[in-house]
């Protein structure tokens, strides 16, 4: 029995956080036994096997010099207490320390997986220089990089991180056999107070600079001057959701853009819409677009990392320039206003293979990974 560590930072609502549980618990139990390692006052602790779910309690997700140099430390001897033969980390924060822990404590084989990056453009040049960096540092401690996009990818070999012959592409998954959701639509619809026959544009992620949900509430702002039966709904919660909520009701929004926070229910909702957005300056793979482009919607995205991946211009949806909101905007009227180009749109959508994104694919390519590094390693798991 092989023993594998997931570190990731928080266990908060994201498609790392979710793919890294349902990794744990569907990964062949008759060959890896396999925890959690995360920071405390997560969301999604509850979801988390007993037994299977340990807290790091100085992992934090905010930056301090003194408190990541002690998190460091704790996590070495959270390791060195384990004793997991894999360490395969997630998220920046975890990434980093995870992977440099894993060194101290002599970890076998270590994995990391790429959902995104701590780095982004619209950083200041020394910052995102200094996280390149890090991710430099850190790839020399890594036997293999995951990413969830080709765009990511590229990125990290444009930037000279680690070496390509270690890196891998393993998509995130979603359980796609659960879409499109089998619902009463209007009554879904009334649940949210949307009338049957609006038009209902659908945004799901958290409510933070990098989904950038201000873009969003503008687009609805446009939008809905022009097109009255137009309705805008950004499922989510964050940082900047009560800041979104007051601008809305500010511009007498409160009943045309709605910030219902995070639902569970965000199958039913994508199956009781019309159109999907995504607003995000940055990203690694958008699993809520692989659940839209699954549920049979259009959609309307900035260019931005791994949707480019995924949507195909004039195929499924429209892919605009990173924050050309005008072009958003744009191309997101043309399919409120226009009943056919929405219907053909929805059915490439429909159309589209999906089929390395399904969630089950994911976990098998995670062992096969897995079982490859162990025999490079001389172990027969």
């Amino acid at each position: 029995m092989v023993k594998v560590a997931h570190l990731i930072t928080r266990l908060d609502f994201g498609g790392a956080q979710a793919n890294t549980l349902y990794t744990v618990a569907r990964l062949d139990r008759a060959r890896f036994d396999a925890l959690i390692v995360a920071g405390p006052g997560g969301i999604l602790d509850s979801r988390g096997e007993p037994g299977r779910l340990l807290h790091a309690s100085l992992l934090r997700r905010e930056i301090s010099p003194v408190g990541d140099l002690a998190a460091l430390l704790q996590l070495r001897a959270v390791l060195a207490g384990l004793k997991p033969v894999i360490v395969h980390t997630h998220s920046s924060k975890a990434g980093i320390l995870g992977r440099l822990a894993a060194a101290l404590a002599k970890s076998p084989v270590v994995v990391h997986t790429f959902h995104g990056f701590g780095f982004h453009p619209l950083q200041n040049p020394l910052k995102r220089g200094f996280f390149v960096l890090l991710e430099k540092v850190c790839a020399r401690f890594s036997d293999a990089l995951i990413f969830v996009s080709r765009a990511n990818m590229e990125t990290a070999r444009a930037a000279g991180i680690g070496d390509p012959a270690k890196y891998r592409l393993i998509r995130s998954g979603v359980k796609l056999a659960g879409y499109p959701a089998k619902i009463d639509r209007a009554a879904v619809r009334a649940r949210l107070g949307l009338a049957p026959d609006d038009v209902v544009t659908l945004s799901i992620g958290n409510a933070k600079p990098q989904k950038n949900p201000g873009h969003f509430l503008e687009a609805a702002a446009r939008i809905a001057a022009r097109r009255p039966g137009a309705r805008f709904v950004f499922v989510g919660g964050g940082e900047e959701l009560p800041a979104l909520r007051a601008e809305a009701a500010a511009r007498g929004l409160e009943k045309t853009c709605l910030f219902p926070g995070w639902r569970e229910d965000t199958p039913e909702l994508l199956a009781a819409s019309d159109i999907f957005a995504l607003t995000s300056l940055w990203e690694g793979l958008p699993r809520s677009l692989v659940e839209a482009l699954k549920t049979g919607l259009p959609a309307v995205c900035y260019r931005t990392d791994g949707v480019a991946d995924l949507l195909k211009d004039g195929v499924n949806g429209f892919c605009v320039p990173q924050g050309d909101l005008d072009a958003f905007c744009s191309s997101l009227e043309s399919l409120v206003a226009d009943t056919a180009l929405r219907a053909r749109l929805a059915a490439g959508a429909a159309a589209a293979d999906l089929a390395e994104f399904d969630i089950d694919f994911m976990v098998r390519q995670q062992e096969e990974l897995y079982t490859e590094l162990l025999r490079q390693k001389g172990y027969a798991g």
